[in-house]
Formats: C-alpha cells, structure tokens, sequence
C-alpha cells in the first residue's frame, strides 16, 4: 500500500511507537497523535486515508474525537477505525453507529494482524474509489 496515509491517534507512547514502525515496514505513511485534539487537528490538516482512533485518551475520548471527526466537512469522509480494549457489543455498536468504519480490539490483535487489517480497510477504500458510478 504505498503512498498510503494512516493518521494513528494513540496516547500510549510504546503501542504508538510499535504501531507506527508495523505500518511503515508495509510502506504506509503513519502520522502520530497523542491525544484527541491532536488529532482532530491534524486530521483536519493532513487529509489521512484512514484514521485509526484510541477509545481512552486525554483531552477529548475516542467517541469525542469520532464526533468531532465525522462532524466536520473537511473529515467526514475518512474511514475511522477504532482501536480499543474494550470488546463490549454495546460500544462497539455505539461506535458503528457514530460512523466508525471498523472496530478492532487491541488485546486480541498482533502487530501483523493491526497491519493485516489496515491493508485491508486501505484496499476497501482504494476499490471503492476505483468503481464506476
């Protein structure tokens, strides 16, 4: 997936830093934020191809940041996949339902399976812009 953009907001340093070397070795671009406001801003700056957001960060909480997200004109369009430890039915169906494209539970994922996954919503989103209309 070359020349692809991953905005990764993730208030844990270690899993940041892991997550973001993973994806590089895939040839992915991967811009950081550590906190919700972060990345709202730069999401709103960088135009990323998938975002992928942490649930509990300091500042705004990933639902927050979600609704900031899907909300504003200049992000709504950008996949949104949450990475979360919490595999509750109720919130991952509540974060569907805000507009969340996929919901992945850190505690059950590898860091090949986190790129696994990436390359995947990456693909979805490149063939959905391939179709004709």
């Amino acid at each position: 997936m070359k020349n692809a953009r991953v905005l990764l907001v993730e208030d844990d340093k270690l899993l940041r830093k892991a997550c973001e070397v993973g994806l590089q070795k895939r040839g992915i671009t991967v811009i950081t934020a550590s906190d919700g406001e972060e990345g709202v801003r730069k999401a709103r700056a960088e135009s990323p191809d998938l975002i992928l957001l942490d649930m509990l960060m300091p500042k705004l909480s990933g639902m927050e940041t979600l609704a900031e997200l899907k909300k504003d004109e200049k992000t709504r369009h950008i996949p949104v996949v949450i990475l979360s430890n919490s595999s509750i039915d109720a919130t991952i169906q509540t974060a569907k339902d805000r507009g969340a494209a996929g919901y992945l539970v850190k505690a059950s994922l590898s860091l090949q399976q986190l790129g696994d996954r990436v390359i995947s919503y990456l693909e979805g989103i490149k063939g959905a812009k391939e179709e004709p209309e």
